[in-house]
């Protein structure tokens, strides 16, 4: 399973919104940070789908349609197995503010444009998840299997992350 996300602006939220011990989410409110942050790259991987020019960033959109549905299934099974709501907080509600911004604005540009944005997005926003597991999620997570599901779908992460950056190194060459 891989996961990944989308959006500079919700990267940035991610990242600073829930380091503070005081603010330490709950098992329930990661949850919803997580089926968020993978619908936001799912939308995001549709919207570059169908407007990318490049193959390679093309490919990339589709895995990352096909990686975070797998996860939300994964996740949305383990909250259904533990009898556990999803529990909207600032950080998902952030998530999915930043997801809806960066949309509008991939909706405005075409082309090589299109391309350069969206994979500069993708390479700020999984650095910023990484981060955020690291920090936040995983040492938060209370429940056992929660927290073996990030630790499990955090390589991935950087995966995804190496990945972006191995296009968006081929995209500055060709421009």
């Amino acid at each position: 399973m891989k996961i990944a996300s989308i959006a500079l602006a919700s990267a940035m939220l991610v990242s600073t919104g829930v380091v503070l011990a005081e603010d330490a989410p709950n098992d329930a409110q990661i949850a919803s940070i997580v089926v968020t942050a993978n619908q936001v790259d799912i939308d995001a991987g549709k919207l570059a789908k169908s407007k990318a020019s490049a193959k390679d960033v093309k490919a990339f959109a589709q895995q990352m349609i096909t990686d975070h549905t797998g996860v939300n299934k994964s996740a949305s099974d383990l909250v259904k197995k533990l009898k556990v709501t999803p529990e909207d907080n600032p950080t998902s509600a952030s998530l999915k503010s930043g997801g809806e911004q960066n949309l509008k604005k991939l909706k405005g540009v075409k082309g090589a444009e299109f391309d350069s944005a969206y994979i500069d997005n993708e390479v700020a926003y999984h650095q910023a998840v990484i981060d955020a597991m690291d920090k936040t999620l995983i040492p938060n997570a209370k429940n056992e299997e929660l927290k073996a599901l990030l630790v499990k779908v955090r390589p991935a992460f950087v995966a995804h992350l190496e990945h972006a950056k191995e296009i968006q190194g081929s995209l500055g060459k060709k421009m």
